[in-house]
């Protein structure tokens, strides 16, 4: 079941009183851009068969231009002061294990993607400190178009190459627009569905939707209908720019925590669907033509 939330509906109270989370973990070295070797690393059979990290939590951030530098500079403080909230270290600490794995990644067109944090573990203040830090020091950029499915497919392989495994796999992607570009996001959505990987959504919609940004109305709906998927995933709107930070924040504990709204969505296929899933697609080619 996919669940949906507002701003202020979850309670820190409920997030910590704990969910049946655990993990699993060993190194497994990689030469993808963004991570390192380890020297000290072990064979898969190890990674699978050990459990150290409760979640291990990609978060893909949207940077098209059709968000601005304002937005954009939000984003990034809101993710630093969320790992580095008080409720945040809390909610991390409930879990059986006490520690996260995470990856932060930046993403617009269906080829443009950059790791920020490759795959970190967080175990507490120290550790919080130092993905927050690195997060808020990167210099921002924007790219061109917007490609979900992108996103979802460059996530996807992250996790194999994890030097840490989790019961519970998520990908949180978050964005101001459709899919424009690459591949239809349902394709994305779906295979990585297969994979028992869960998907959550942060669409964010703090400006009335224009032509010039080819954002659309009901970016909730669509990203309901269409990103999000697997056990338990949901997704927290955007409505208010000062909104922003206490949205990711609510988020991120809700995932840290494994717990759910409590406001349920009848999932996409018992229902009619609300929205077309290849309207980015056709706002482009009315657009541009191609």
């Amino acid at each position: 079941m996919r669940w949906y939330v507002s701003i202020g509906v979850v309670l820190v109270a409920g997030i910590l009183a704990g969910g049946d989370v655990a993990g699993v973990a060993a190194p497994n070295p990689t030469n993808r851009p963004g991570h390192q070797l380890n020297a000290d690393s072990h064979p898969l059979a190890d990674k699978d068969a050990n459990p150290t990290v409760d979640v291990e939590l990609v978060l893909a951030v949207d940077v098209s231009y059709s968000m601005d530098m304002d937005e954009l500079a939000l984003q990034r403080e809101g993710y630093a002061q969320a790992i580095l909230s008080k409720e945040f270290l809390q909610a991390l600490k409930s879990g059986p294990n006490g520690r996260i794995a995470i990856t932060y990644f930046e993403w617009a067109a269906s080829t443009d993607q950059k790791i920020i944090i490759p795959w970190r573990v967080i175990d507490g203040p120290e550790t919080a400190d130092a993905v927050a830090n690195e997060i808020v020091k990167t210099p921002i950029r924007r790219a061109s178009r917007t490609s979900i499915s992108g996103a979802i497919n460059f996530a996807m392989p992250l996790f194999d190459e994890s030097p840490h495994r989790g019961l519970r796999r998520v990908i949180d992607i978050s964005g101001d627009g459709p899919n424009n570009n690459g591949a239809p996001v349902l394709i994305a959505r779906d295979a990585a569905l297969e994979k028992g990987i869960v998907i959550n959504g942060l669409p964010i919609m703090v400006k009335e939707p224009s032509y010039s940004t080819m954002d659309i109305d009901n970016l909730d709906f669509y990203y309901e209908d269409c990103v999000i998927g697997g056990p338990g995933s949901f997704v927290v709107t955007i409505k208010d720019r000062d909104k922003f930070k206490e949205a990711i924040r609510t988020k991120l504990l809700l995932e840290i925590a494994g717990r759910t709204p409590e406001r349920p969505v009848v999932p996409a296929a018992g229902r009619e669907p609300r929205v077309n899933c290849m309207v980015g697609e056709k706002i482009w080619q009315d657009r541009w033509g191609r």
